[in-house]
């Protein structure tokens, strides 16, 4: 299961929420099954609907 925190954790030099959502994508392409919303991205420009966005991006790029 991917976990978003270590996501976060792991990509230290991310600065944007659009940037969290390719990483997001490249981890399912990869062959991740789960994604576990754990913790709200800090990034200024999260969106209010910032877990749908995640879910999304994540469920669409799923093999």
């Amino acid at each position: 299961m991917l976990y978003l925190s270590s996501l976060l954790i792991e990509y230290k030099d991310v600065e944007s929420f659009d940037q969290l959502i390719d990483i997001v994508k490249e981890k399912a392409k990869q062959g991740e099954i789960f994604i576990k919303i754990d913790l709200k991205p800090p990034y200024p420009d999260t969106p209010e609907d910032w877990e749908d966005k995640i879910e999304s991006a994540f469920s669409g790029y799923q093999k």
